[in-house]
Order: C-alpha cells, then sequence, then structure tokens
C-alpha cells in the first residue's frame, strides 16, 4: 500500500498523521480519500474498525485547509450527522486528532447535553459540526444553525441511522442544504433500505465497498461456546482470568444485566465499568475515558454503545447474550482487531439462542468455531433445536381432531408416506392408491376407516 504522502495530502495534515504513527492508509481510506478530495459524492461500505472515520475525515479537512475561510456564526460548511451520542463524540475526536495546526474549528452537538453550551459554540462558529439527527433539528428550529454555507454533508452509519428511525430527520435535513453540495454516505451493511436512501441523497457517486465476502475483518477470531444461562457467569470470570484481558468488552443485552455482570466482576477482584443509555451521558463519558486510560480492564456496554467505542488494544469481546439484530454483532465484534491487529471475539449461547446464533453466521457469511474446551459445556438437545415432523405438537399417534394436513393434525409420517394406527401397523398406502395387502385398506376419509372396522 502506497504511504500517506503519496495521496497529496495538506502537509500539515500530513504531519498530524505521522504524529499519530500512521504509515499508509487501509484500503478503505486508498479507495475513498482521493475520490473525495476531488468533491465527488461517495457510498462506502465498509466493515467497522477498517479506519472509516479518518477515511471521510482527512479529505474534509483537506479541503477546509486548501479553501480557508473565518466560519460564519451558525453556519458550518460541513454537517456530519451521527446516529449515537459514542459516535458523535468519537468523530469530533477524530477530527481534532487531525485538524492540530489547521485552525480548522469543529463542534458537537447530541441529546442528553445541555442546550446552552452547543448554541454558544455554533453562535461563534465552526467549520465542522457533528450532530445527532434530533438535536441538530432542535438547533434548526431554535435557528441556532443554518445550512446555506454548507459544502459537504456526510452520513455515517446510515444502516443504524435507519434503524433507530431517523430517516425523516435526515431527509428534512438533506432538503435544507444548498443545491451544490458533497454528500458522502457510509454504512456497515448494505440493505434495501440504505439503497433507498443513496438514490435519493447521493449524485452520481463513487461506490466504495470494501471486504464484500464479509463483514468482519478477517483479522478476528470467533468462537462460541455453548453454555446454560446460569453457567455464562462463571464462564465468563474464567475466559477472563485465564487469558488474563488487560482491555475487552462485554456485551449483555439488557442494561440490568450490563451492570450486574460489572458489579460481578468487581467482586471477584477484576476492573470493571459499565455503560448504556440509562446511565447519564456525562458518566458514560467519563467511564469511556477512564477506560482508554487503562484504570479498569472490562468494559460491561449494551448495544447502544457498541459503535461509539474506540479504543485501541482491545482484545477480546465477549457476547455474554447473542445480540437480537445479527447486524448488531458485526459492530460488536467491530471494536477488536483493528487497523490489522489481531482481535478475539467469544460468544455465550444457550439452547434459545441457537436460531439468533444462526442469524449471525448468515450475515458474516462464515461459521463459528465451536469451541468444547470449558467446564460448563451445554449438552445438545436431541433435536438440536430443529422442528420435528407434523409441527410443534408432535404426536406418536393421530389424535382425534383427524388428519389435518397443515399443521399436522397430530399425525405421524413414517419413511415412505405411511401413517400408524394405534397398533403400530400402516393403514395408509403410498400416493399410488393401490392396496398393499396390510392388515387395513386405504381409506380416504376417517368415517370411511369408521364404518369399515
Amino acid at each position: 500500500m502506497a504511504p500517506f504522502s503519496a495521496l497529496n495530502l495538506n502537509a500539515s495534515l500530513l504531519r498530524s498523521i505521522e504524529t499519530e504513527g500512521f504509515e499508509s492508509p487501509t484500503e478503505v481510506q486508498a479507495q475513498t480519500i482521493p475520490a473525495l478530495m476531488d468533491g465527488k459524492d461517495l457510498m462506502g461500505v465498509a466493515q467497522t474498525g477498517g479506519g472509516k472515520t479518518a477515511a471521510f475525515t482527512l479529505p474534509l479537512l483537506h479541503r477546509l485547509a486548501e479553501d480557508r475561510q473565518r466560519p460564519n456564526r451558525n453556519a458550518p460548511r460541513a454537517v456530519i450527522l451521527a446516529p449515537t451520542r459514542e459516535l458523535a463524540i468519537q468523530i469530533g475526536e477524530c477530527i481534532r486528532t487531525f485538524s492540530k495546526g489547521l485552525r480548522i474549528y469543529h463542534t458537537v452537538v447530541y441529546g442528553g447535553a445541555p442546550f446552552r453550551p452547543q448554541f454558544n459554540a455554533l453562535n461563534r462558529g465552526v467549520d465542522i459540526l457533528v450532530a445527532t439527527p434530533g438535536r441538530l433539528l432542535d438547533h434548526v428550529r431554535r435557528n441556532s444553525v443554518r445550512f446555506d454555507e454548507t459544502t459537504t454533508f456526510i452520513l455515517d452509519e446510515a444502516d443504524r441511522m435507519l434503524d433507530m428511525g431517523f430517516v425523516d430527520d435526515v431527509m428534512e435535513v438533506a432538503k435544507a442544504l444548498p443545491e451544490d453540495h458533497q454528500t458522502v454516505l457510509f454504512s456497515a451493511t448494505m440493505g434495501k433500505n440504505v439503497r433507498k436512501l443513496a438514490d435519493k441523497l447521493l449524485n452520481d457517486p463513487v461506490h466504495v465497498e470494501v471486504a464484500r465476502e464479509s463483514t468482519v475483518a478477517n483479522t478476528i477470531d470467533h468462537k462460541v461456546m455453548f453454555v446454560s444461562r446460569h453457567n455464562k457467569r462463571p464462564l465468563l470470570h474464567k475466559i477472563l482470568q485465564d487469558n488474563e484481558v488487560d482491555c475487552g468488552l462485554v456485551f449483555t443485552r439488557t442494561k440490568a444485566d450490563a451492570d450486574r455482570v460489572a458489579d460481578e466482576l468487581e467482586e471477584i477482584g477484576i476492573k470493571a465499568g459499565a455503560i448504556h443509555g440509562d446511565k447519564p451521558q456525562h458518566t458514560r463519558q467519563r467511564t469511556l475515558q477512564a477506560f482508554r486510560k487503562g484504570k479498569f480492564s472490562i468494559l460491561v456496554a449494551t448495544d447502544v454503545a457498541a459503535r461509539g467505542i474506540d479504543v485501541p488494544g482491545i482484545t477480546h469481546v465477549v457476547n455474554y447474550d447473542i445480540p437480537l439484530d445479527p447486524e448488531s454483532y458485526v459492530h460488536r465484534v467491530g471494536r477488536t482487531g483493528r487497523a490489522g491487529a489481531e482481535g478475539n471475539a467469544i460468544s455465550f449461547c444457550d439452547n434459545t439462542e441457537k436460531g439468533l446464533l444462526r442469524n449471525v453466521e448468515r450475515i458474516i457469511k462464515q461459521r463459528i468455531e465451536i469451541d468444547g474446551d470449558h467446564p460448563y459445556v451445554l449438552a445438545p438437545r436431541a433435536n438440536d433445536g430443529k422442528r420435528k415432523p407434523g409441527g410443534k405438537n408432535f404426536r406418536k399417534f393421530p389424535g382425534k381432531g383427524g388428519f389435518g394436513k397443515k399443521s399436522g393434525g397430530g399425525e405421524r409420517r413414517e419413511e415412505g408416506g405411511f401413517r400408524a394406527d394405534k397398533s403400530g401397523k400402516p393403514f395408509r398406502k403410498p400416493r399410488s392408491g393401490a392396496n398393499d395387502g396390510g392388515d387395513k385398506p386405504y381409506f380416504k376419509k376417517r368415517r370411511d376407516f369408521k364404518q369399515a372396522s
């Protein structure tokens, strides 16, 4: 891969990149940066953790630096939308990291934070506004943001934006933009709704798609451990202690579980913290900062924070519960194995979650290796979760309700198409309808069978 210097980025920007220790762009950056520097619209589909944020941040900073202007009050030159507060903050940190020495101003606005400081920052004038959709529209309605000078509009994690119901908000912002502007849309997955949104917003876009065969980085080692619900806690403790995990993430399905798991880890001497939607924003930020600084080794989180956690050096991601939405798996495990580093994704699965596991395997297009080398292995069910013939209510013999076809009607279908009576002998012939010489003749209706017997 060619070095960053080959991309003809601004000299101050290149110094910031070098200071951060980056030598060459990732695949998504190499494909994206030249197109965005030329001012083209772009549709990007890229796995989480591939340097996607820098892929749109660096060319944006380059263009603003090359056309330096003093920002006007309440009129950002670029608007970046993110679905969650955590992701918006992460993007803001990326901008701050690379904009040193460029005299480019930015601010981040999101719900759950005081309105007045955001209003004051916008009133002073910013080049780049990073925002969540709801809070951005709050500012628009209060006339603290206008878009008449906006030349770049970026949507990050568009799939998540749609999942959270922000499509109307996104379209309202898009309609308020000047006709001549650049639009960039990034998504971890490409579904039908994302395509529809792209068709509405983008004008002759460049298409960039990285890792088509897999939506997760190939540097991540995926494993699943079958374990009963009540044994997940001791198994988690064993994994974290045996592997001496110094920087790991544990994802739970509920907020209560996140707090409980973190408390239980503290009880056995593992320093842990928890973040979820019920915690105040300042508490979540303080917890994330403490995790980044290594003040505790394990962060327990719900999916609301999965896309906003950008901490280098995360070696393990543990899915305490299989996510209900298989795409959430992609964003969870994307916190490890970033920028070419190796990572480990371990999922706990009880009998009720096997269907969810299969959904995950379909979306990442690979089978997850089963790890049975632990003391809490869950014995598989006899049918491994597969439905028996005849529907859910399987009976050995026909029920009194007859031979219903749609739901199975309690009938038992033997190999070769026979049904069995109470003696276990076949009384229905194969579809040819010929008499097989058995003990019972073939009858089309049950009443005929009763009359003959």
